[in-house]
């Protein structure tokens, strides 16, 4: 279930209280910045948050031993808040940041962190987009005085519209050559049909092509405000260090707003409905066939979100899944086939892909359904139970072996879940999934109704029922 916070912070673990007071501004938000100490995790540093009097949040993970720090800015808006018309504006708008501002050109931008051997780079999602850079220590200043300014104040200039246009085109144009990734789109859009989820995060060209700059204009002034922002970074830092450059970089900026409350984050209501089972396919005359078999999930705040990981990963989860080990390895039918969870604030997705030999798709199809049902009706093993539970955590671990994901892991706690859950504490959550827990989801989720889409040189009869 979900959690809600009537204040602006989440519970602190730490009982750690606010390093400053705070007086309240006409708007509701703090006029003053308020910060805390949200954990000193032994496998990591010091994570510290502010949030400034415009709703801005700033959270750091302190981690001396690195020589490099990653830096991201997050706006919780995504495809899912774009209205028809507007289908594809929030990556519109991600390729714009870049092309220029008042203080720098498309050039200067990539320049100034290049030329310090730094990187940078964007992505858009279905609920939130992010603006990263990866530089040394001693260049962070320059990051943050770059990637705040392409974000609270790009121009948006007509010609570049037009040329980024273009760009988006293209890139819709490639997609669509590429099967493995277009079958996704297709399983999401047979899932959620016409709901915001169900669309393609870039648009479509009928979408793209009269899009027009006041819309995104519109869109970007709209949605990129400072309550909906969280600013994260992660490496050799110090907090107040960071919290003060970037009131320096958006100071005159829209960012720099009236006292504001944060935004909280994405309620998990009304719930998502999703259209009945079905199959789609979209005909291609390609080598190889591409299907993808699953059903809706459960939505990323539900307390079974463990047990979902440790099935997940024993179903289809790596090269000892039972799915990787009957359809690869024993019978070769294909080279790739996994499971995965997509997870969303009030919905989620859990399916099977796999891609072989057109001729070999209702082999692996039948291996797959079977494999599911099997499942179901008889669970895991306490072995396989125990191997899927070491897999969560050592995944998890490992991949906050680097700066970048653990500015992801500070952002996206706050952003997604309103909370920032301690390793230890994720790990013992781990831990606590049981072989009931795990065989009680799966008889319940994969017992559901399965819609399939599939890439390949076939017709919509091919897989009839």
């Amino acid at each position: 279930m979900s959690r809600a916070f009537s204040a602006p912070f989440p519970p602190d673990r730490r009982g750690v209280a606010p390093s400053r007071a705070a007086g309240v501004g006409r708007s509701g938000g703090t006029t003053r910045a308020v910060t805390r100490t949200l954990s000193d995790d032994p496998l990591g540093g010091t994570v510290r948050r502010t949030v400034l009097p415009s709703g801005l949040r700033v959270l750091t993970e302190a981690i001396p031993a690195m020589r490099s720090v990653s830096f991201g800015i997050w706006v919780a808006v995504g495809s899912r808040d774009e209205t028809g018309p507007q289908a594809g504006a929030a990556h519109f708008l991600e390729h714009l940041l870049f092309k220029g501002t008042n203080k720098r050109n498309a050039l200067e931008i990539s320049s100034q962190i290049e030329a310090v051997g730094g990187e940078t780079n964007a992505f858009t999602t279905k609920e939130y987009t992010c603006y990263y850079a990866r530089v040394l220590d001693e260049d962070l200043p320059l990051a943050i005085d770059v990637m705040c300014d392409l974000v609270a104040d790009s121009l948006l200039e007509p010609a570049d519209v037009e040329t980024e246009r273009g760009v988006i085109l293209e890139e819709i144009a490639m997609h669509d050559d590429e099967p493995g990734d277009e079958v996704h789109d297709l399983f999401v859009q047979a899932v959620y049909g016409d709901h915001p989820l169900g669309r393609l995060i870039s648009g479509t060209a009928e979408t793209v092509t009269p899009m027009t700059r006041r819309q995104i204009q519109n869109f970007y002034r709209g949605r990129y405000t400072a309550p909906q922002i969280v600013i994260a970074a992660a490496g050799n830092l110090d907090h107040a260090t960071v919290v003060k450059l970037v009131r320096q970089a958006v100071r005159g900026t829209p960012l720099d707003s009236d006292p504001a409350t944060p935004a909280p984050y994405r309620a998990a209501t009304p719930a998502v409905r999703t259209k009945p089972a079905t199959t789609v396919v979209e005909p291609k005359e390609t080598e190889q066939a591409h299907v993808i078999l699953g059903c809706p999930g459960i939505d990323r705040l539900d307390e079974r979100r463990f047990a979902l990981g440790v099935l997940n990963n024993v179903l289809g989860g790596g090269m000892s899944s039972r799915l990787f080990q009957e359809i690869r390895e024993q019978r070769g039918l294909a080279y790739s086939v996994y499971s995965y969870a997509s997870q969303y604030a009030d919905t989620g997705l859990f399916a099977v892909y796999a891609g072989c030999a057109p001729g070999k798709v209702d082999e692996v199809l039948a291996l797959t359904r079977a494999e599911l049902a099997r499942v179901a009706a008889e669970g895991l093993t306490e072995a396989e139970v125990a191997r899927g539970k070491g897999m969560s955590k050592g995944s998890f671990v490992l991949g906050l072996e680097d700066t970048g994901s653990r500015m992801s892991r500070l952002a996206k706690g706050e952003l997604l879940y309103g909370d920032l859950m301690p390793v230890d504490e994720l790990l013992r959550r781990v831990d606590e999934v049981t072989v009931e827990d795990v065989n009680t989801l799966a008889a319940e989720l994969l017992s559901r109704p399965m819609s399939l889409a599939v890439v390949g040189p076939f017709g919509e009869g091919d897989f009839a029922v």
